[in-house]
């Protein structure tokens, strides 16, 4: 027989044994204690839950609430499961008084709405248990009715009850285990939730990388083209860097890399709209400064403040592929090592312009460059050459990432795996992942 004593809370009705303090601490699940919140509204206490032990002889703590209110009032992070009693709909409760005073407007007038359209009480203990789940979608959920209810148990479980209990059928072993079952199904459900969503959300994420990431145009070309993009954000599609390549009716390939300012989603969605601006003036045929200065208008009417600017990086090169143009806006050089084992090094950069949404009348000078027969041209943005050598130590560089090109050069590696390579040994060199968003971009000929 259940034995009324001491409540843990004192709006709240009669209980069974309760643990001390010291058992209540221990933490739930696993062996351990549990937390239960009953939400009923019987004040004579004839709804005695039974002895609160589950099978192991572990304490379980009972909290009661006699309607929502104070439900939500006592659902703190420690309670693992919501003991709900399916009668309650029945009684005077949620925003009412004690006694028959004014019932929740919301509850009369789904009640109201129910009776009109033919429903019958059912429907209403049910909605009482729709409620609770609104109120912890997170928390496992048992409903307690009649044992002649078992339809109606039945159907809360299919609405989103973890589990069902019959008052009749109530004592300490059967309800630890069911509290139990409960909280672990509860669980379960939620991991399985998470990682159907983690799944859809990478499958969603690989769409819009290959919508947001450029497909270089290169058809008719000789140039190898590779590249590597790693957002500096965790969890973010996009960064603040971007880059692109297309190769123009005239056979000129037009290589571009820039870097926005910070690295947030404004940043990554300027540093789009700014390749796709790029890519679109560039087959319309304009080239150097009047290039960067229709891009520069671009972000001044897109960026979200005036303090936004973005470095710019563009390359032109030949249809022989022996001579390019290059124009700096504020950016790092390229790097190209010429031929087999030929000596990597930075394109003059003495000659760049400012960063673009710096100064409203900039220029900036297009420098004529010769790259020979066969050459790596290797373009980058910040992030790569910002990270340091070794804990403490100095930053890496420009002058840094040419010493690693060369030894990379120097023992074969080209095309595709120098890229990789070089990015390894960046991250090896800064002892773990760069905090800033990388961009590079590789061109090959011969």
């Amino acid at each position: 027989m259940p034995v009324p004593v001491q409540r843990d809370d004192t709006t709240a009705s009669p209980l069974t044994a309760i643990p001390s303090q010291s058992a209540s601490r221990a933490e739930g699940v696993g062996g351990a204690a549990l937390n239960l919140l009953l939400i009923e509204d019987d004040p004579t206490g004839a709804l005695s839950v039974p002895s609160l032990q589950d099978a192991d002889g572990k304490p379980i703590r009972t909290r009661t609430a006699r309607n929502l209110t104070e439900a939500e009032r006592l659902l703190t992070d420690d309670v693992h499961c919501i003991l709900l009693d399916l009668a309650l709909s029945g009684q005077p409760g949620d925003g009412e008084t004690e006694r028959g005073g004014p019932r929740d407007a919301a509850h009369l007038a789904d009640v109201t709405k129910g009776a009109a359209a033919g429903d019958t009480p059912d429907r209403d203990e049910l909605d009482m248990l729709r409620r609770v789940l609104r109120l912890a979608p997170r928390h496992a959920v048992v409903v307690l009715t009649d044992g002649a209810d078992a339809e109606r148990a039945a159907a809360a479980v299919r609405v989103g009850a973890q589990d069902y209990l019959f008052r009749d059928e109530l004592d300490g072993r059967l309800l630890g285990r069911a509290i139990r079952y409960a909280v672990e199904r509860k669980r379960a459900d939620l991991a399985q939730r998470q990682l159907t969503e983690s799944r859809l959300r990478a499958q969603e994420n690989s769409r819009l990388e290959r919508g947001l990431l450029p497909t270089p145009l290169l058809e008719g070309s000789a140039l190898r083209f590779a590249a590597r993009y790693r957002p500096g954000r965790s969890r973010a599609l996009l960064g603040g860097d971007f880059y692109d390549t297309v190769r123009t009716a005239d056979g000129t390939v037009h290589a571009m890399i820039g870097d926005v300012c910070g690295h947030g989603p404004d940043e990554a969605a300027l540093g789009v709209e700014l390749r796709i601006a790029w890519r679109a003036l560039t087959f319309a045929g304009l080239c150097g400064d009047e290039l960067l200065g229709t891009l520069q208008k671009v972000l001044e009417h897109e960026r979200p403040s005036e303090e936004v600017f973005a470095t710019l990086c563009t390359v032109d090169i030949a249809p022989d592929g022996r001579r390019a143009g290059v124009c700096l806006a504020g950016h790092p050089s390229p790097l190209i090592a010429g031929g087999r084992g030929g000596k990597p090094r930075l394109l003059p950069y003495d000659e760049s312009g400012p960063a673009l949404g710096l100064l409203p009348s900039a220029r900036w000078p297009r420098r004529q460059v010769e790259l020979g027969g066969a050459w790596s041209l290797l373009m980058y943005t910040d992030g790569l050459i910002e990270g340091y050598v070794g804990e403490g130590g100095r930053r890496l560089g420009q002058e840094g990432m040419v010493d690693i090109v060369a030894g990379l050069l120097a023992t074969g590696v080209r095309g595709e795996p120098l890229l990789d390579a070089a990015m390894a040994e960046v991250h090896r060199l800064n002892g773990g992942d760069l905090t800033d968003d990388v961009a590079v971009l590789l061109l090959d000929r011969g």
